[in-house]
């Protein structure tokens, strides 16, 4: 190869990977806004800062569209009190459904009913903590009587309950919400109350797994007759995916809720023979590495070999690598701050008519 050529090639490459604008010193200001800072990162567009700030722009785009968005929630966030950051975001029509495990949902009852969550510290003689009737998540402490009192709360409304078939998660959930709003004293403090209120289904991938579970099977060994069915869950939220114009996702965390979204996509290709192609925006908040093999944290590339993400929007995909409870109220108060209030769909009131429209195109 002639100097000339290699000098040729090395131009043409460097058009290719250079075209992003230069990194220039971060300066701050007494005063920045959140925004202001995002787009500090966005300057610099450098390691996870710059993930960061490409979730938030790629956040914003999305309300600025069509865009049926869901939520997905992993571990035990709502004791950190990121219920609140859910609630602002249903406000203004920033999530239309949500999946969380069931320890979210949970925890989050402790706020309307007034039971205090403390901070606490992780560096604590656990065996200390268990003899004072104190739990512990990480940094965070609850105790005993916090866990009865929601317990009897959930055992006294499901009790109340008038089902006479099988239910969703999401359809439970609304019922209990609505048992917040009217039966506690601080329903504007719960997210459970808030997605009923604004008709946000809420489902959790793995009911079983959660101290709810625990209490409604305290109650089926009493004879309760209330059923959860999951394979309507799968059904409803694939429903949602389904009758939408674009779907996109802000996972917090990963795990199973990240899944049970993700799996709506070849449910239709795979299962139902009914292709839309794939996801069309994925925003992820993780700690976890692809390397582990682990869904949480699979990338958007890997799941467009499993037909749940679309081939042509890689552009349109964003895994932030950062805890949880730092990246989430930054790309929640960037939306505030920087997109106008959406319509709500009130999907929850939708699902009858979304499955039925669902079942039209399944095939005999």
């Amino acid at each position: 190869m002639s100097d000339k050529t290699k000098r040729t090639n090395q131009c043409q490459l460097q058009r290719k990977y250079l075209c992003k604008p230069q990194i220039l010193p971060q300066f701050l200001k007494k005063g920045m806004s959140v925004s202001d800072l995002v787009d500090v990162f966005s300057h610099s567009g450098a390691f996870n800062a710059g993930r960061l700030a490409e979730a938030c722009k790629l956040y914003c785009h999305m309300l600025s569209k069509d865009v049926t968005v869901g939520v997905t929630l992993s571990g035990a966030m709502t004791p950190t009190g990121m219920g609140g950051t859910l609630i602002s975001l249903m406000e203004k029509g920033f999530v239309d459904f949500i999946i969380s495990t069931g320890a979210n949902l949970y925890h989050d009852l402790h706020f309307a009913l007034n039971l205090p969550i403390h901070q606490g510290d992780f560096r604590v003689d656990d065996t200390e903590l268990y003899h004072a009737g104190i739990e512990r998540i990480y940094d965070i402490f609850i105790t005993d009587e916090l866990l009865l009192k929601t317990d009897k709360f959930i055992q006294d409304v499901t009790k109340g309950f008038s089902n006479t078939e099988p239910i969703s998660t999401a359809d439970f959930h609304y019922q209990l919400g609505k048992a917040v709003l009217s039966e506690t004293s601080s329903p504007q403090l719960s997210f459970v109350a808030q997605a009923a209120k604004y008709n946000v289904p809420v489902f959790v991938s793995s009911p079983g797994d959660s101290s709810i579970g625990m209490n409604l099977s305290y109650l089926k060994l009493q004879g309760n007759n209330l059923v959860i069915d999951t394979d309507i869950d799968v059904i409803q939220s694939t429903a949602i995916v389904f009758n939408s114009k674009l779907n996109g996702v802000v996972s917090i965390g990963g795990g199973s809720p990240k899944n049970f979204y993700m799996q709506t996509q070849p449910t239709l290709a795979q299962i139902l023979d009914i292709n839309k192609g794939g996801h069309d925006y994925f925003i992820q908040i993780t700690t976890d590495a692809p390397q582990w093999g682990g869904l949480s944290g699979a990338t958007p590339s890997e799941a467009i070999s499993w037909g749940k993400m679309r081939i042509e929007e890689i552009k349109n995909h964003v895994v932030v690598y950062c805890d949880a409870t730092i990246a989430t109220p930054i790309l929640a108060s960037y939306a505030l701050s920087k997109a106008k209030a959406r319509k709500k769909k009130h999907l929850y009131k939708q699902l009858p008519q979304y499955v039925n429209e669902l079942k039209k195109h399944v095939k005999k």
